[in-house]
């Protein structure tokens, strides 16, 4: 039975979540309003939040001086293609360590987690000349197939944990009704586990999205994704704080309308298996 909550409890609750919410999202609120003032007020001592002259010029020049949809559509092609790529190799990696688990199993899975600990800078010398040897630098293959291989662990642990969470009787069962081994990872697998896939494709289209150690050292124009984009209004001039901030408003807006569109799945796939 359910334990009764107070109203006041409720509401101390929803008042602290609240208070919880909107300091995560105030940098971005911020940056919103700030994407909308003079250089004058963006700069200004003390802060004006509301009561400022609102134009639309730093909107304007940032679309003026760069090209916007070239570097959104490389977003697009990278941070979807590596995604959907480390998926392809995770589901039969998952696959085999849930349900045909070795003694070295575990061992193999804390190796590929431990390698995300690693500094990504540790990697930069070696990696840049391998690009640079074989064609890869600026290009959108190059930077599909280093996020690939960079979240590939995080890809391979959470489908585990999805796959943990089936029964392997129905897998059986479709081995009996005489499923073949692909039939049974296409047919019968994927399908139970698509909130577990969803979840996991969305938080990797993110990380994917957000990086900007790699894009930023292995890309300079024809592959340079939003975060290049970003990067390029940090100039030895100094920090133009309204344009910087139109410019990220333009480069975080598709990846927050994503998140939030699709927030249902993602908690649904986060918490699946947590309630049995």
């Amino acid at each position: 039975m359910a334990r009764a909550v107070s109203t006041r409890r409720k509401l101390t609750f929803t008042v602290i979540a609240w208070t919880i919410g909107f300091l995560m999202f105030f940098p971005i609120l911020w940056t919103f309003l700030t994407s909308f003032k003079s250089e004058g007020d963006a700069i200004a001592s003390p802060p004006v939040f509301l009561f400022f002259h609102w134009t639309t010029e730093n909107y304007l020049e940032v679309q003026s001086r760069s090209d916007y949809f070239s570097h959104f559509l490389n977003s697009v092609v990278i941070s979807f293609g590596s995604t959907l790529l480390g998926l392809l190799i995770a589901i039969p990696a998952a696959w085999a360590m849930a349900f045909s688990p070795t003694r070295r199993t575990k061992d193999v899975l804390m190796w590929m987690l431990s390698t995300k600990m690693m500094p990504p800078v540790g990697a930069l010398i070696p990696i840049y000349l391998l690009f640079r040897d074989s064609g890869l630098l600026d290009t959108r293959i190059g930077l599909v197939i280093v996020l690939t291989l960079i979240n590939l662990p995080i890809i391979v642990w959470m489908l585990y944990t999805y796959f943990k969470e089936i029964p392997g009787e129905i897998l059986e069962a479709a081995r009996m009704d005489g499923a073949s081994l692909m039939k049974e990872v296409i047919y019968v697998l994927t399908p139970m586990a698509v909130p577990g896939i969803a979840s996991t494709l969305l938080l990797n289209i993110i990380l994917a999205w957000n990086e900007a150690f790699w894009t930023l050292n292995l890309t300079t124009s024809n592959a340079a994704p939003l975060t290049t984009f970003i990067a390029s209004y940090s100039s030895p001039e100094g920090l133009f704080y309204a344009k910087l901030s139109a410019a990220s408003t333009m480069a975080i807006a598709p990846i927050v309308i994503l998140g939030w569109f699709s927030q249902k799945q993602l908690v649904r796939g986060l918490t699946f298996g947590a309630v049995k």
